[in-house]
């Protein structure tokens, strides 16, 4: 198996840290350490590290989109006219406030994004107006997701 000589930089504590974050990332250094039996400013130290060499890349709230009044998620599979657009229509994809992620793919389409919208008429405005509309987009197909059952954090094994 390939590794990146990044992947060196960290050891099974930084592991245990990091499995701790993508599973509540508003825990403090200071619980994190007691939980692994270490200091806070231990704890500090190694996540500054991970934040350096670019593992972790952010910190973020989950949010249950329903309770703000969003209530559709929906998977679009974008057929592009060319694999050469794919550049620029990332970059056209990344202006729509609707959308919350992009995945350049195999099989059926050239990419899968996830919109997510308050309501049927405005996922049609953001397919019809938004995305159906950037030069390079061949067409599209839509997947409405009627309950998601599962989103979880990736379990970080040595």
């Amino acid at each position: 198996m390939f590794k990146s000589p990044k992947q060196f930089e960290i050891d099974s504590i930084d592991k245990q840290i990091l499995n701790l974050l993508l599973n509540d990332s508003a825990l403090s250094y200071q619980e994190i350490g007691r939980r692994l039996d270490m200091s806070s400013g231990t704890v500090h130290v190694r996540v500054k590290k991970m934040e350096t060499i670019g593992i972790i890349t952010g910190h973020k709230a989950v949010v249950d989109y329903s309770k703000v009044g969003y209530d559709i998620s929906c998977f679009i599979g974008i057929f592009l006219k060319n694999t050469h657009d794919f550049d620029f229509v990332a970059k056209e994809l990344e202006k729509i406030d609707e959308l919350v992620s992009v995945d350049y793919t195999t099989g059926n389409y050239s990419m899968i994004v996830k919109v997510i919208c308050k309501d049927t008429s405005h996922l049609r405005a953001v397919l019809i107006d938004k995305i159906q509309t950037i030069e390079g987009v061949q067409r599209t197909e839509s997947h409405i997701s009627l309950k998601q059952s599962l989103e979880k954090a990736l379990v970080i094994q040595d």
